[in-house]
């Protein structure tokens, strides 16, 4: 029977959403899971991942650990496979997921299947799909025999559960020495008050038919008004509107929020891909024949810039 060892990530001392989603899966599929917890200060965030269905936390909780790195990580999470005993890691498709997944399946002389967007369980057997060829191609791939597998995975694509905290099973892992010629000598980090697109609840995303960057900057206070992330389509991003990282797709992020706002969205596939699993999706298009109004639970036909102004008066009357 397969075990999961799952790979979290802490954010302000908090596990960030996409790890709860991976372990929200495991558990739906009925599979046996454990986690590995690595930061400084965080042994408190052990029993919110025992809440979400992880059996045993390894913990690897350290003051030299604040800061990503490399060696000390794979490491720990070498150390936390070899106590559990686990057929399958997975992480998150983030920098840190990125950079990881191959040094651990490295270390363990195997191979790692980055950036799934799909999984399909059967017993022992994965079935996973992934985008190739500037998304234009979808890979379906098959371990070819039995074996450790380690996988990272896009977040979004899952559903995190509400759970509550729980008693956690901790094990403490033994805390590795950092490589003796690397040093940190500073950390730089983009100070943004924007909420991120993983970590959303709601998302207000702008496609082309906002028409260029102050047709983004007018949408933007509807975001503002909601505490919503702030989306755009490829097309946005690619045309040098807004910076790749609102980018919401299968070559950007994927979300499921409780709302989604698809503003002059036409709906492309790889859009529709990232997005459509979103609780409630709201769009507003010119043309009724729009991909979008397809998956959208509410639509309007129209002139978005006409109906900005009313979403936000009816948002200052439900605040007020």
């Amino acid at each position: 029977m397969s075990k999961i060892l799952i790979v979290t990530e802490v954010n302000n001392g908090e596990v960030k959403k996409n790890s709860l989603e991976l372990l929200s899966f495991a558990k739906s599929q009925g599979l046996e899971s454990d986690a590995v917890l690595i930061g400084s200060g965080i042994s408190g965030q052990a029993d919110v991942l025992a809440g979400q269905g992880a059996s045993t936390v390894y913990l690897g909780d350290d003051a030299s650990l604040e800061i990503y790195n490399t060696e000390q990580y794979t490491a720990l999470v070498s150390d936390a496979l070899e106590k559990s005993g686990a057929t399958q890691v997975w992480l998150s498709s983030s920098e840190l997921g990125r950079d990881l997944a191959p040094r651990v399946a490295a270390r363990q002389g195997v191979g790692a299947l980055s950036d799934v967007t799909q999984l399909e369980v059967n017993v022992d057997e994965i079935t996973a799909y992934r985008p190739c060829m500037a998304t234009k191609v979808i890979q379906k791939c098959k371990f070819s025999k039995d074996g450790l597998r380690v996988i990272s995975i896009r977040s979004g694509f899952f559903a995190a559960d509400e759970t509550s905290p729980a008693k956690a099973n901790a094990v403490s892992l033994l805390i590795p020495e950092g490589h003796p010629q690397l040093k940190v000598i500073d950390v730089q980090v983009e100070v943004s008050d924007e909420v991120e697109l993983n970590e959303a609840s709601i998302v207000v995303s702008v496609g082309r038919g906002v028409g260029g960057t102050e047709g983004c900057d007018a949408v933007k206070p509807l975001a503002n008004d909601l505490g919503a992330a702030f989306g755009a389509s490829r097309a946005v991003c690619d045309a040098g509107w807004l910076p790749h990282k609102h980018q919401v797709g299968q070559t950007g992020t994927m979300v499921n929020p409780d709302f989604y706002f698809a503003l002059g969205i036409s709906g492309a596939i790889q859009h529709l891909a990232g997005m459509s699993g979103s609780k409630v999706i709201v769009a507003v298009n010119k043309d009724p024949e729009a991909p979008i109004f397809k998956v959208a639970d509410y639509g309007i036909v129209g002139d978005l810039f006409k109906a900005l102004p009313i979403f936000r008066e009816e948002i200052a009357k439900l605040k007020g």
